[in-house]
């Protein structure tokens, strides 16, 4: 070994010492802290004298329930700071650092060495630095510059001074492995490494391999909202929640992982990226997809369609009837231009339209609908909506004050009286008799008087109507939202420009659905949208940041609601248009449409370009599928050129598929997907390949998690993931033909990370046309 990694090796070892020292000291500390909060949970009512006789004795009491209480929660948040640290410094124990810069500081003629782990670490004394987390200010000259002049930000303002030397180091376990000075790109030969290692079953931390570009993403910190639009295996949902430690780190004392959501594709998306923060110290953020915040909004009213629902409709009924209906349907209820129409359609409703139920009791009208509405339009037009309803609410409330004082005469409420059995008649009389002030001992002489039962019996069976109303359950919502679309010409008086030349076929669907208690998956967010302008936005101000991954599955519509939803809320989003699949994807043709959200003064868009999750033969061959694909830049990263192999039929696809995940297995590849179109190609293959290969699994929607192995996978739920290996089921002109499978086809193929087979039954896809098999070479596309 050489003097310098010897050198190297000893301040290895140093360190390795100091953290040892560390988590033997902290594994005493959260021993004993545990201990102490056990011990005050189990004894907490032992140190409180509870007395409220007097208003003294009362104070005293409330004041030691508050000190036990604040004892507790110190304990508490002792136990868990100490618990957070000791798990880093665990991990910490297989890799403590990964890079280091010399910088000499403007100034100053001492050059300072600077070595970076994911957390910060400082020698026995607590005043020298051995570690510097890799969010400290000083640590964004590793990633962004080369040996030279470097800067950095700190809250005091810009150190400037020069970077003289740049390390990068691959220690495992406490052993140096490599070292080298580089000027390259930051992570080069480690990401070399790290890109050539098989996948497992959940997603990483990047902080040994950030690029510049990526580094970027991580410490924005300006405007509301930043747009990153990157290549399929660019790092971008990686940099995102990178980015997210980051934020955590920076804003520590006003931002917790409570107040950070990500809303992601699918569930198992979720389990998939699940490792990254636990892995860098911090806790998790909460994790949703849309589809759940809809159905935990709408599900007691409505069968909410799946967005996958809506996916595989699209993907394989192509011949139906009503299919050109239903998806011009999609793409204009996903659009800005119909969010406005939802819009203006409240608007209108303040001068005339609003439906409303009638109030009913026992099968009788206690205030008709239309009495409802005439009341409303009676209110001063010049009060705000929500004050109006809040107003119709209050009187409603009065209504059924009068109708209950009414119904207390009325022979069924002597019945009741009469049914009441020993239990419900001592009952009714604890409850009246306290009302009247008797104490607990005095209840036995209390004589029940027939009219307060009566009174009693009355305002119970009253109380679900009451609650009714004061959730404004008899606004007809389900009767507003068909109003748009109970004639074709209904939405001129609404709208912008033009509506589809099909709209009178999609009104006709959207009524017949929503008389069914079934919303479309189109039509999920504008219902919710119009439910809220009505009664008055749910909104979230507790949630202080969201990030919305695989963007360009999301409409302007929802994004637009998202804003609304979270008022206080900056935006991280992440996508890459090459990979919208769904219908609404023309929509989006970029992400220059998020720019009106905030305005441009408040968002930035970062484009990143260069892809790592493929060897250079793959992205050759994706790039080739998409317009301007000659814009994505591979990382240079060899490796086999991509399979193409025709087929006659079935049999001699499924004879090959299973001889090559064998030949993959025996290369030692762990996770080999087999991708299909759609979920019911993917059941058709797995009955086909169940019996021929061993521990084969089917990826469903349903699924929660990620698993290893070899997967048959539908292509929308692959997103977001990567594999080892990838064999496109069946990559032929009859499966892949039309020109709207174009970004599904690259999204399928962009998910392996090694080698990538793609056989056709039949004529392969024409999307394959510009890529040559034979040499792995792809001509420009001409779109």
């Amino acid at each position: 070994m050489k003097l310098e990694n010897k050198q190297e090796q000893k301040r290895v070892d140093h360190v390795m010492e100091i953290i040892a020292k560390d988590i033997s000291r902290l594994e005493e500390e959260t021993a004993r802290r545990k201990n102490e909060v056990v011990h005050i949970r189990k004894h907490f009512w032992d140190e409180i004298k509870v007395n409220t006789d007097t208003f003294d004795d009362y104070l005293e009491t409330i004041i030691g329930l508050r000190q036990e209480a604040q004892a507790l929660s110190v304990s508490q948040t002792s136990h868990r700071h100490a618990s957070k640290r000791l798990s880093t410094l665990r991990r910490m124990q297989k890799i403590p650092y990964f890079g280091r810069i010399d910088f000499m500081e403007e100034g100053t003629t001492d050059q300072e060495q600077i070595y970076i782990g994911i957390s910060s670490l400082s020698d026995e004394s607590g005043e020298n630095f051995l570690i510097y987390d890799w969010r400290a200010p000083i640590s964004s000259v590793y990633y962004d510059y080369q040996p030279g002049p470097a800067k950095y930000s700190t809250p005091e303002g810009e150190i400037d001074g020069v970077l003289e030397k740049k390390w990068q180091y691959l220690i495992r376990d406490g052993e140096l492995q490599s070292m080298f000075d580089t000027s390259l790109t930051i992570g080069d030969e480690i990401l070399q490494q790290v890109l050539g290692k098989g996948t497992d079953k959940q997603m990483h931390n990047i902080v040994a391999t950030i690029q510049q570009e990526q580094n970027r993403i991580i410490r924005h910190d300006r405007g509301r909202l930043l747009v990153v639009h990157g290549a399929a295996g660019s790092g971008k949902t990686s940099a995102a929640l990178q980015r997210i430690a980051y934020l955590l780190y920076k804003y520590r004392d006003n931002l917790n992982a409570d107040q950070i959501i990500l809303f992601s594709p699918n569930t198992m998306f979720n389990s998939y990226v699940a490792n990254v923060l636990p892995e860098l110290g911090e806790e998790n953020m909460q994790q949703v997809t849309f589809q759940e915040y809809l159905d935990h909004r709408l599900s007691k009213k409505f069968h909410v369609e799946h967005p996958y629902e809506q996916l595989e409709y699209v993907l394989t009924a192509p011949h139906s009837p009503s299919y050109q209906a239903r998806v011009a349907g999609i793409k204009f209820k996903a659009g800005v231009q119909f969010f406005n129409a939802v819009n203006a359609y409240r608007k209108s409703l303040e001068s005339c339209g609003m439906i409303f139920k009638d109030i009913k009791f026992r099968g009788n009208s206690i205030v008709s609908a239309k009495q409802i509405a005439d009341r409303f339009y009676h209110f001063d037009t010049n009060l705000r909506f929500h004050n109006r309803l809040e107003k119709l609410k209050e009187w409603l409330l009065k209504e059924l004050n009068n109708a209950e004082k009414a119904e207390r005469s009325k022979p069924w409420v002597q019945e009741e009286m009469e049914l009441l059995s020993n239990e419900q008649y001592h009952k009714a009389r604890t409850i009246l008799a306290k009302k009247q002030g008797y104490k607990r001992e005095e209840i036995a002489d209390y004589e029940v008087e027939p009219t307060a039962l009566a009174r009693l019996i009355v305002r119970r069976k009253l109380k679900p109507l009451r609650k009714w109303i004061k959730g404004f359950h008899f606004i007809d919502y389900k009767g507003l939202y068909k109003q748009i679309f109970a004639a074709a010409e209904q939405i001129d008086q609404w709208i912008e420009g033009e509506t589809p030349k099909e709209w009178a076929d999609i009104c006709k669907e959207t009524v017949e659905m929503v008389d069914e208690n079934k919303l479309l998956y189109e039509d999920a967010t504008p219902f919710l949208l119009l439910k809220e302008l009505i009664q008055g936005f749910q909104i979230n101000s507790s949630i202080k940041h969201i990030v919305v991954d695989e963007a360009q599955d999301y409409s302007p519509f929802q994004f637009e609601f998202l804003k609304r939803l979270f008022p206080a809320a900056k935006m991280t989003v992440l996508g890459d248009f090459n990979q919208a699949i769904f219908a609404h994807a023309s929509e989006m043709v970029d992400f220059n449409i998020l720019t009106s959200l905030y305005g441009p003064d408040e968002t930035e868009v970062i484009n990143i370009s260069r892809s790592y999750r493929s060897t250079k033969p793959i992205i050759e061959l994706t790039r080739s599928l998409v317009p301007n694909g000659e814009r994505i830049i591979p990382f240079e990263r060899d490796g086999a050129r991509p399979e193409l192999k025709k087929f006659a039929d079935h049999k001699e696809l499924h004879n090959q598929i299973t001889s090559k995940v064998a030949d993959l297995q025996s290369h030692g590849y762990e996770s080999i997907a087999i991708i299909c179109k759609s979920a019911e190609e993917s059941l058709q293959a797995y009955e086909a390949l169940s019996e021929r290969i061993n521990e084969l699994k089917l990826l469903k929607r349903s699924s929660l998690e990620y698993e290893q192995g070899v997967v048959i996978v539908p292509s929308y739920l692959a997103k977001g993931i990567e594999f080892d290996a990838v064999i496109i089921y069946d990559a032929s002109e009859y499966v892949y033909g039309d020109e709207s499978l174009r970004r599904t086809f690259y999204t399928a193929c962009t998910r392996a990370m090694h080698e990538l087979h793609l056989y056709s039954v039949g004529e392969p896809s024409p999307f394959l046309q510009n890529w040559d098999a034979g040499t792995g070479s792809a001509s420009q596309h001409p779109l």
